[in-house]
C-alpha cells in the first residue's frame, strides 16, 4: 500500500462531505464501541490491562530474547522461521517461497503486515493468482483492490446495499439484499479457491516463544481453511507480536476480543505448531514464519517504544471523534486511526505524514480504551514537538506557537492580552450574533461559527463571581 499520508487534508475533507459514509460511520459507536463497553464489565479491566501491559512490556525489553527461543522451538518443530528487515525483503521473501514450490495460487487472510508488504501486488506481478479470504477484504479486492479503511473491519465505510450491487456485477447473479444469502454467495464463490489453492498466506496475531506456535484470531474461520487445505503455509507478523508464554497470551486474549469487537472470545482461535506430523490428518506439508521489522527496532529504547504494545484491537480509532468522522482512508497508509498516526510517521517518516500528528483532538479517549495502556495521546504530542523541533510545520505555526509560549510565560502580559482578546471579540460578535470569521484562524471558523464571548475574562467573572459570595456572606453573617 503507497504511502498517501501526506494528503490526509484534502482526504479529510472528501470523506466529511460524503454523506453515505458518515452514516456508515455511525457503525463504530452503535456496535464497536456500545459492545467493548457491555464487555469489559465482566472482568476487572484496569487490573488485567494492568497485567498485560507488563506483560508486553517485558516480552519488548528482551525481544531479542523472546525472538531467538520462538525461532528455536518453531524450527525444532519443522518450521522455517525467516526474518525481513524492510516490508519489501518480507514480502520477496513470500515471493522466493512461492517459487520454490511452484505455487499458483494463494489464498490469504486479512493481515496488515501483508498490506505494509503489498503482498497481492507483489504475487501478481510473478503469475501468482493471490485470493482475499476475509468477507471484508475480499469485498474491498474485488473493488478494484481497495485498500481496507480499519483494522478489525476492513469494509466499515461501505453499507450493504454497495457491496450487494459489488456482488452482483462481479459474480454476475441476481442481486440479493439479505445478509444471510450474501455471505452464502460469497462462500460459494471462495469455496473453490480453497479446495485449488497451493498456498496460504496469513497474519499472526500473536507468536508464543514457550511453544513456537502462531496464533490466529478470527470471527469467520476462513484461518481454519488457510491453513490445513494447501500444501504450504506462510504466516508473516510484525516482530513485536511476540510473547514469552502461553500464560501471557491467555492474560491477552481476555483483553483482545473485548477491545476489538466487544465479544468474550472470538468465534475462531487457532494455535499453529507446525507442519503436518506423521499420523496428523490435516495440516501444511511445508510451514513458515516470515518475522518482520519494518521500522519496529527503531522504536526500542526510544520514547516511542510504548507504540510497540499494540496488540491492533482497533479500540482507539473506534472511540476517536476524527475517526468517526473521517474513516480510514483519509489517514493514507496501513494503519488509521491514533495508532496509525503514531505507526506511519515511525515507520515511514515523519516528513511523509506531516499531518497526521495533527489529526487529534488529544481528548483521551484512546489512551482510556487501549487494552495495553499507550499513551496514544502523549505520543502524538512528541511528535508535534519533533516535527516543530525539524521546522517541518509551516513557520506561521511556528510563529504563533513562539508567540503563545512567551505569553504563557509571562501571566501579566498573558493577562492585558486576553482582556483586549476578549472585548474585540464581543465588538465582532455583533450584539451577541456568532462570529462566523475569525481572522488568523479562517480554517476553524470555516467549519463552526465562534460563540460569542461575554467580554470579560474568566480571572475577571471567576473575581466578580466571589465578590458577590462574599458580599452575601458578609450580609446574612450581620445581627
Amino acid at each position: 500500500m503507497q504511502v498517501q499520508s501526506m494528503q490526509f487534508k484534502a482526504r479529510a475533507g472528501q470523506k466529511l462531505a460524503d454523506q453515505r459514509l458518515q452514516q456508515n460511520l455511525k457503525k463504530l459507536s452503535t456496535k464497536f464501541v456500545t459492545a467493548r463497553a457491555e464487555a469489559i464489565t465482566a472482568i476487572d479491566f484496569a487490573a488485567t490491562r494492568a497485567a498485560l501491559k507488563e506483560r508486553r512490556n517485558r516480552a519488548l525489553e528482551n525481544l531479542d530474547v523472546w525472538i531467538e527461543q520462538f525461532e528455536a522451538e518453531a524450527t525444532r518443530r519443522g518450521v522455517t522461521v525467516l526474518f525481513a528487515e524492510t516490508a519489501r525483503d518480507a514480502a520477496q521473501l513470500v515471493a522466493d517461497i512461492a517459487r520454490k514450490h511452484e505455487v499458483r495460487k494463494v489464498i490469504k487472510t486479512k493481515s496488515m503486515v501483508s498490506e505494509e508488504m503489498q503482498l497481492n501486488t507483489v504475487l501478481a506481478q510473478m503469475g501468482v493468482q493471490s485470493i482475499e479470504t476475509d468477507l471484508g477484504e475480499y469485498i474491498l479486492q474485488i473493488n478494484n483492490n481497495e485498500p481496507p479503511s480499519h483494522i478489525i473491519a476492513p469494509v466499515v465505510h461501505k453499507d450493504k446495499d454497495e457491496i450487494a450491487d459489488l456482488f452482483a456485477q462481479t459474480h454476475h447473479k441476481p442481486r440479493l439484499t439479505e445478509i444471510p444469502d450474501m455471505t452464502r454467495e460469497a462462500r460459494e464463490v471462495l469455496r473453490p479457491h480453497f479446495l485449488s489453492a497451493d498456498m496460504g498466506v496469513t497474519g499472526g496475531n500473536f507468536v508464543v516463544a514457550e511453544t513456537g506456535s502462531v496464533v490466529l484470531v478470527t470471527n469467520e474461520g476462513n484461518e481454519g481453511m488457510c491453513t490445513v487445505m494447501p500444501r504450504v503455509h506462510v504466516a508473516v507478523t510484525g516482530i513485536e507480536k511476540v510473547l514469552p508464554t502461553l500464560e501471557d497470551l491467555a492474560t491477552a486474549m481476555r483483553l483482545l476480543p473485548r477491545s476489538a469487537t466487544g465479544q468474550a472470545t472470538s468465534n475462531y482461535f487457532s494455535m499453529l505448531t507446525g507442519p503436518r506430523g506423521p499420523g496428523d490428518q490435516d495440516g501444511p506439508e511445508h510451514m513458515y514464519v516470515v518475522l518482520v521489522d519494518g521500522g519496529r527496532t527503531g522504536l526500542i529504547g526510544g520514547e516511542f517504544q510504548d507504540m510497540l504494545r499494540c496488540i491492533r484491537c482497533g479500540a482507539c480509532m473506534n472511540h476517536c471523534p476524527v475517526y468517526q468522522k473521517v474513516g480510514g482512508h483519509a489517514y493514507g497508509w496501513v494503519y488509521p486511526g491514533p495508532m496509525g498516526s503514531v505507526l506511519t510517521p515511525s515507520y515511514v517518516g515523519i516528513e511523509k505524514a506531516l499531518d497526521l500528528p495533527q489529526a487529534a483532538t488529544l481528548c483521551g479517549e484512546c489512551n482510556s480504551v487501549c487494552p495495553v495502556g499507550i499513551p496514544l495521546s502523549d505520543l502524538l504530542r512528541k511528535l508535534r514537538e519533533k516535527q516543530t523541533e525539524r521546522k517541518l510545520r509551516p513557520w506561521r505555526e511556528r510563529a504563533a506557537l513562539a508567540v503563545w509560549g512567551w505569553f504563557a510565560l509571562h501571566p501579566t502580559a498573558y493577562g492585558l492580552l486576553t482582556k483586549l482578546g476578549v472585548r474585540v471579540l464581543e465588538r465582532m460578535g455583533r450584539q451577541g450574533q456568532a462570529i462566523r470569521k475569525l481572522p488568523f484562524a479562517r480554517g476553524w471558523t470555516e467549519g463552526r461559527d465562534l460563540p460569542t464571548p461575554v467580554g470579560r475574562t474568566f480571572r475577571e467573572l471567576y473575581a466578580a463571581r466571589q465578590t458577590h459570595l462574599d458580599a452575601n456572606a458578609t450580609r446574612h453573617r450581620q445581627p
